[in-house]
This record gives C-alpha cells, structure tokens and sequence, in this order.
C-alpha cells in the first residue's frame, strides 16, 4: 500500500517523512499492524543504528534525537500514523504518550471527515495538499522512468529513490526534474 503525507508541522517533520518514503526504512513504516501500541525511540542514535542504517544518519543531521510514533486508527482499521520528534534524547512522560494519543484520534477524524481533500482547502502551514495526490509527481515520474528505461515500475521507482537519496534531496524536487526531462534518461 502506498503512504501518502496528509500534513506535517515544519521543515523538520516533512523531510522526516520523505526520508522514510525514500529509504523504505523508519520508525513509522510498518507501524500500522501494530493498531495498539506507540513505538518510542528515546534515542535515535543507540536504538536504530543496526535496525535503519540510513535512516538513522539522515535523521541525526536533521537534529532528530528521539522519535515517537502513534498509529491513526479509523475504528479498527489502521490508516497510517503520526510521528513527532524532539531534538533531544529521552523517553515520553506518561502525559506526553496519552496526548500523543488524543492527537492520533483527532486526525482520525479529520482525515475521515475530509476524504478527500480539496486541493486549493487551507489548512495551516504545513498543508500535503490532497490527501491521495500528495506525491503524485513521483508517481508520475516513476511511470516516465519506466517507459523511458523500458523497465518495471517498481524498479523505475526505485531509481527515483537512489537519485533523491543519492543527491540528498526530496523526491518530489527529483520527480520534477525527470518531468521536466532535467535529468539523464537514465538517472542512476
């Protein structure tokens, strides 16, 4: 299933998210079979070394230092999850996790009442947009890649991952060079 971004509170949180989408690793992936449980990570650096080896460094140099991660449940079912950060090391209070909690839920609920979104809808300043089109350049951008390259989509996205990663860059800005035709037909 693909993740989409539905919203992000600052720079910090929406590099975070596209780190995961690129590397396929993080805290947050994974997470929604596990609808009853928040997953702490104190201290990013001792705990995710050998779990997440890329994710962990790009996640340091972004002044991450702990991450935590609530799954968003619609009823039973699991619809994706939010993480938060703090710069320093260092376990949740209890008040912070039950917050935590109440935040899952109400963007539950906002995302269910929402469904879907209207593009040009404000929503403060950390809008995705759409919430089903957030990352469609890449989407189409990978379907490009493989027709280009005579290759699966799959693979072509993968590509686009090794490019963003490799140039340290957001995949949304990579897509937008291969729709642009800015990049080598064979962007590896």
């Amino acid at each position: 299933m693909s993740r989409e971004l539905v919203w992000f509170s600052d720079a910090t949180s929406a590099r975070l998210e596209d780190l995961q989408f690129v590397l396929g690793q993080g805290p947050g992936l994974n997470h929604r079979e596990q609808a009853e449980a928040v997953r702490e990570v104190p201290d990013l650096g001792r705990l995710l070394a050998e779990q997440w080896p890329q994710f962990t460094p790009g996640a340091e140099e972004l002044g991450v230092a702990a991450l935590f991660v609530w799954p968003v449940c619609i009823g039973a079912v699991p619809a994706g999850t939010l993480t938060g950060y703090r710069r320093t090391a260092g376990p949740l209070t209890e008040q912070q996790s039950a917050e935590g909690w109440l935040v899952a839920d109400a963007l539950a609920e906002h995302v269910l009442a929402h469904w879907p979104a209207a593009a040009d809808e404000a929503d403060g300043p950390g809008r995705a947009g759409s919430v089903d089109l957030h990352r469609a350049e890449v989407h189409q951008a990978t379907g490009v890649l493989a027709e280009r390259l005579h290759i699966a989509l799959p693979e072509a996205l993968d590509r686009l991952r090794a490019r963003a990663y490799a140039e340290g860059r957001p995949i949304t800005d990579t897509a937008h060079d291969v729709l642009r035709r800015e990049l080598p037909h064979d962007p590896q």
